[in-house]
């Protein structure tokens, strides 16, 4: 060659230009006599072209010089550069400052480079570092160019033996550009070979090993979750390895805790390396791919699973059947077994609940964690998990509500392997979620208990025997019984002979309820023993409720009964807003008796009008407060004329038996529970 070689072109900004770009370095390579370098000057020249076409998006100047000494290719494209950017030159490994002809240093300017121009992911830049003997680029006020030198290699040494080698190995030179287009998924003219879809892991490993003419291609992933390493996808020829095939080992760069690694047997070629490497790096994202993919969908049923648990927890309002429900919950999902222990009273763990996936193995777990106390204790007074080492090998964590510990829950690992990451933190919400159940299910027995305590303090501990007179009472509380409701009854003797028979219901529920309800019975007490006349009495019991019942007011039945003889006894009857009781005569005919008044609380003045009646044997009079009558199915009232019937229905039956039945009946009328509290007294003569 007299002399260098030139060749510039001015190209499109189409998906058309790397193919002629290829075919221009080709031509004047042949033409000076540099086949050998053909395979990278066209690779490198096509990333470049490709990458000025799709992110410049500006017509592409290329100049290609060829001497005696090698190849030098520049692109050049007229975006609009960062001013901040000057010219850079940069060399391969091992290569010297000196060696090039710009004026940068490389490896400081590397990373700004890289931020402000990525090429297909890095990919362009990546190979033309691999392969160039000196690179760099410049940016200029009008656009910026990017070249590259590849230096001629004689055919002798390494290189030499190397290419003849793989010459006689290999039917045709390997397509650099070809396999690492597929890598990709772009063909030479910038568009995808694809189109539509995604290349799969198994695809690319394949025409990896294929352009490589690899025998095997595996890439083996370790889970961090105690398995090793497994194989992720694998492709194996069915040709012969060629001789002379080499094993390639690449780390794939995966997200911790997983690791993974690319190995391809009997790989050919000078290049077999670098394809790898730059394979590698596509292999890493689809690996990375798939595990977003399970973790996903494993999330997905984590969620599903703690809003299951979840559910099933608050649904408890005990806590000994929250705490036993909670190891089953987590045996066999999160592991082998799953122990409860709960602080006493006196702070101290005890164990409370425990399950194994193997039931003859209970007992013997049961021993093996009475050993770990001293850990549990470290537990509960910290934060987090601890190991709980051999024979039993679990983790623990603290069972925490609004900085109290009230205990630890316990879990054993999986069989075969540790606790992943996800599934460590699936147990420590579980945990948060198990000790708001538990919380919330002691706060409800505690309520419970004290809503129990005070309504029985607002009703007799026993009815009072009176000799030819039967009474029985039944009293059902509204809703889950957290409330205390308002209705009460009483029977007081009077110290003139005869009884004072009371059934009041006070509006509203609650502790206000029971403090007027606790008002009311005690202003009657009063009144009674004081000799005070029915009509007196309500009028002093009004008076009360309007300066100190806070708003509340009462409807009241009161009864004053007087044995006549044996099995008779007259009474007298007044209704201070309250529904008419029921009056069954021995022959089984019912009727309402009493004339209604004026609800107590409401007014200044009520009216209460008197009404007497005569029971004799056999006869019975049923009081009962709004909750039986206005007990709803939809839209239908159980009502006076069911209640008559079911009354009419218990004729000659006892006092006991009488109310029992109209209890059943009026709880049996709907499914849903007593929105208000249902009381019955039943009275009935010997």
């Amino acid at each position: 060659m007299s002399g260098p070689l030139v060749r510039r072109l001015r190209l499109p900004p189409a998906a058309t230009s790397p193919a002629l770009a290829r075919n221009a370095v080709t031509t004047l390579l042949r033409d000076a006599g540099l086949t050998e370098l053909c395979d990278e000057a066209v690779l490198l020249t096509s990333e470049l072209v490709t990458n000025g076409v799709i992110h410049a998006r500006t017509e592409i100047e290329l100049e290609i010089v060829a001497d005696a000494d090698g190849v030098g290719v520049t692109v050049t494209d007229f975006a609009s550069p960062d001013p901040a950017l000057v010219a850079i030159e940069r060399m391969p490994a091992g290569a010297t400052a000196d060696a090039g002809d710009g004026d940068g240093d490389g490896a400081a300017a590397y990373a700004q480079l890289d931020e402000a121009e990525p090429a297909d992911g890095g990919r362009g830049l990546l190979l033309v570092s691999r392969f160039a003997s000196r690179w760099g680029t410049s940016h200029e006020p009008g656009g910026r160019a990017v070249w590259f030198r590849l230096d001629h290699r004689p055919p002798d040494g390494a290189h030499a033996a190397d290419r003849a080698g793989f010459a006689t190995e290999v039917d045709a030179p390997i397509d650099i550009d070809s396999i690492l287009a597929a890598v990709v998924g772009r063909a030479g003219n910038g568009e995808s070979p694809h189109r539509g879809r995604s290349v799969t892991l198994s695809e690319l490993l394949a025409r990896m090993a294929k352009g490589l003419g690899a025998a095997t291609a595996t890439v083996s992933v370790d889970r961090a979750d105690g398995a090793g390493s497994q194989v992720f996808a694998r492709y194996a020829s069915a040709e012969p390895a060629a001789r002379g095939g080499r094993t390639v080992r690449i780390p794939l760069s995966l997200s911790r805790p997983w690791t993974g690694e690319l190995t391809a047997t009997g790989a050919s070629g000078r290049h077999a390396e670098t394809i790898a490497a730059l394979t590698g790096g596509q292999l890493a994202l689809l690996v990375e791919n798939q595990r977003l993919q399970e973790a996903h969908h494993d999330r997905r049923g984590w969620l599903l699973f703690l809003a299951e648990a979840g559910e099933l927890l608050a649904q408890s309002m005990n806590v000994g059947l929250t705490v036993a429900l909670i190891p089953h919950l987590v045996v066999p999902r999160l592991g082998l077994w799953c122990a409860v222990h709960m602080t006493n009273e006196f702070g101290e763990l005890t164990l409370t609940s425990l399950t194994h996936a193997d039931e003859s193995a209970v007992s013997a777990l049961a021993d093996q964690l009475g050993g770990r106390m001293a850990v549990l204790r470290r537990v509960l007074a910290g934060d987090g998990f601890a190991p709980l080492g051999a024979p039993t090998d679990g983790m623990s964590c603290p069972l925490a509500v609004r900085g109290e510990h009230l205990g630890t829950l316990s879990v054993g690992r999986p069989d075969g392997r540790t606790h992943s990451a996800d599934e460590l933190a699936i147990i420590e919400d579980l945990g948060r979620r198990a000790a708001i159940a538990i919380d919330n299910a002691r706060v409800h027995d505690n309520s419970s208990r004290i809503a129990t305590a005070l309504q029985r303090s607002l009703l007799p501990p026993a009815l009072p025997r009176i000799e030819g007179l039967e009474v029985a009472a039944q009293y059902v509380p509204a809703g889950n019984g957290l409330d205390v409701g308002g209705d009460f009854y009483d029977v007081v003797p009077l110290p003139r002979q005869g009884w004072m028979l009371v059934l009041g219901d006070v509006s509203g529920k609650g502790v206000g309820a029971a403090a007027v309800t606790g008002l009311v019975r005690d202003v009657l007490h009063t009144l009674a023993l004081d000799h005070r006349e029915p009509e007196h009495t309500l009028s002093r019991l009004n008076a009360t409720l309007v300066e100190r019942g806070g708003g509340y007011f009462c409807t009241l039945a009161l009864a004053f009964l007087t044995a006549v003889k044996p099995g008779v006894f007259d009474l007298s009857l007044h209704l201070a807003g309250h529904d008419q009781p029921v009056l069954l005569r021995a022959d089984g005919t019912t009727s309402l008796v009493g004339r209604c008044g004026t609800a107590l609380g409401l007014m200044d003045d009520v009216s209460a009008p008197r009404m007497t009646l005569r029971l004799s044997t056999g006869d019975a009079l049923v009081f009962y407060t709004d909750g039986v009558t206005e007990r709803r199915r939809g839209r239908i009232l159980f009502g006076h004329r069911r209640l008559r019937t079911e009354i009419s229905s218990q004729v000659g039956a006892p006092a006991a038996v009488l109310a029992a039945h109209l209890r059943s009946s009026v709880l049996a009328f709907s499914p849903v529970q007593p929105r208000d509290d249902i009381a019955i007294v039943a009275v009935r003569a010997q």
